[in-house]
């Protein structure tokens, strides 16, 4: 029961996000002494099962035409029936939608425990322990999930990707599943166009709040994060007013980044907006209010009407890549 299963759904592809699961699984199996299965689920994607043959033991590969579009309930059945075999200590989920939904279903499934949005992992006396921000990311809590397998969904970011493989591949295997009919069916799909990368892969964000008064101050800043490789965001407030796409909020009702570098400009760092970047390496702000709380979480910051600095900052930047 020493092993770690990861499991990967296709369409996603070996995003920062599956990248950090299977770093994340990589370490953990090595800490419980066992093996790193990866099951993936969904359309044949020989890029993904090639770039997990490179961590994994053993890598199993779910494609069959029933799986190709996300159903839950052939998803969990397809899970259930390659998991449990392989007597895992872990199941390792990402922190996309689908998991979300299937992780505490399957944990039931196996006889295991679920938690989610888990930022660290460790083995303690065979226990999986996991920690995760709570109260809105005021405080860290650490939680001991007695009966095995543990089935936790990762926190984007929160996790290094694997080391680069210096021993034998692995063989990918083909798995076929019984797969019961749908209860439900897809009416229709709607794809929502950004034409831009995941913020949640971002290794720049540059943020803006409700201080920037109304939608046209975002063009600045997105000029700013193109300077500066990166992408950008915003608090639930300027979403909310329509200033910008809900895609970009930041927040516990938003999206959870942890970039190397998260810009703060005009947003005062409600525990809200907090809960969804605490987990950045580096966090800069601008603000013209010297008691704005996002002061007290900032390794920068500059107490200053953004409208005064934005444009240094894009200056200096354009300089410096002439």
């Amino acid at each position: 029961m020493s092993n770690v299963i990861i499991t990967l759904f296709s369409a996603a592809g070996y995003d920062r996000a599956a990248q950090g699961v299977a770093g994340a699984g990589r370490r953990l199996a090595e800490q419980l002494g066992g093996k790193l299965h990866a099951v993936v689920i969904g359309a044949h994607d020989p890029l993904l099962n090639t770039k997990l043959a490179s961590v994994a033991d053993a890598v199993v590969s779910a494609d069959q035409a029933e799986l190709t579009e996300y159903q839950p309930e052939a998803c969990l059945a397809a899970l259930t029936e390659i998991c449990k075999p392989i007597g895992a200590s872990a199941v390792l989920m990402s922190n996309d939608t689908y998991s979300q939904e299937l992780a505490p279903r399957l944990a039931h499934r196996l006889g295991g425990s679920a938690v989610g949005d888990g930022i660290e992992l460790s083995a303690e006396s065979g226990a999986i322990r996991v920690k995760r921000s709570v109260y809105g990311g005021k405080a860290v809590a650490t939680i001991q999930l007695k009966r095995s397998p543990a089935v936790v969904w990762l926190r984007a970011r929160a996790f290094d990707v694997p080391d680069s493989a210096s021993g034998s591949v692995a063989t990918v295997a083909a798995a076929s599943v019984n797969v019961p009919a749908a209860p439900t069916r897809i009416v229709e799909r709607k794809l929502e166009v950004s034409g831009e990368a995941r913020l949640e892969d971002a290794r720049v964000i540059v943020s803006g709040g409700r201080g920037l008064g109304g939608p046209e101050a975002f063009a600045d800043l997105q000029q700013l994060a193109t300077l500066l490789g990166g992408m950008t965001a915003a608090s639930r407030a300027a979403c909310d007013s329509g200033w910008c796409p809900p895609s970009w909020q930041v927040g516990q009702t938003g999206k959870k980044v942890a970039p190397g570098l998260y810009l703060a400009i005009a947003i005062r760092g409600a525990s809200q907006h907090l809960a969804g970047m605490s987990d950045s390496k580096v966090v800069a702000a601008i603000n013209i209010d010297p008691d704005a709380p996002i002061f007290k979480h900032c390794s920068f910051g500059i107490v200053e009407d953004y409208k005064k600095v934005v444009p240094l900052l894009k200056e200096k930047l354009s300089a410096l890549q002439k």
